[in-house]
């Protein structure tokens, strides 16, 4: 992890935990893209053109930051997945509805967005990092199409242990334990996955 960006991060943080409206505006343009990407790739594809990710990003900032007391800042890669859980809640919700109001996905019927209070800001996109991941790959706008496709175009358990080794950042025990296989099992299937990402992206 930059430990610049994490410094900046944490300064941020404390911050907006004080009610700083610029440190929460500046948290916003920094995660807004990336956490909206990582909800992209846990809808499924069918129903993205039915799904406003914006507007799911946009509720889970808002109760996220508004409810930065309960959050102890350990790290950036913490504070990103805190983040994304929340939107991750805030999807399943959305989903749930959607499923509720029984909507057939292969019908053109356009999902009616739920009422949203936002600030009216828009999410900017974090500036470039060091590395390669598939996490860092998701600050880089001009990148975040292909890696969605490549990642799309994965088996289904790829697609996951990918997603909780490189954006969530859990370890193997974690990912282990998660995914009910041994260490062993993880590693090697994240490395075979790791292959075919890369196969994957090159081909998108």
């Amino acid at each position: 992890m930059n430990s610049v960006n994490d410094h900046k991060t944490q300064h941020l943080v404390t911050l907006a935990k004080e009610g700083d409206q610029s440190a929460i505006n500046q948290l916003c343009r920094i995660y807004g893209e990336r956490v909206r990407r990582i909800i992209r790739l846990r809808i499924d594809r069918k129903l993205r053109p039915k799904i406003d990710s914006v507007d799911v990003v946009q509720d889970a900032l808002i109760l996220a930051l508004g409810g930065l007391k309960d959050f102890t800042y350990r790290n950036e890669g913490d504070f990103l997945r805190w983040l994304s859980r929340i939107a991750e809640n805030k999807l399943h919700d959305v989903l749930d509805k959607f499923y509720a109001d029984k909507r057939d996905i292969r019908r053109e019927v356009p999902f009616k967005k739920e009422e949203m209070n936002t600030d009216g800001g828009s999410f900017g996109v974090a500036g470039p990092l060091q590395t390669t991941t598939p996490s860092v790959l998701l600050s880089r706008k001009e990148q975040l199409d292909r890696l969605e496709k490549a990642i799309d175009n994965l088996k289904t358990e790829y697609r996951e242990v990918i997603f909780l080794s490189r954006i969530e950042r859990l370890s193997h025990d974690e990912i282990a334990a998660k995914l009910g296989k041994s260490k062993g099992a993880v590693a090697m299937l994240l490395s075979r996955a790791l292959v075919a990402l890369t196969a994957a992206y090159e081909n998108a």
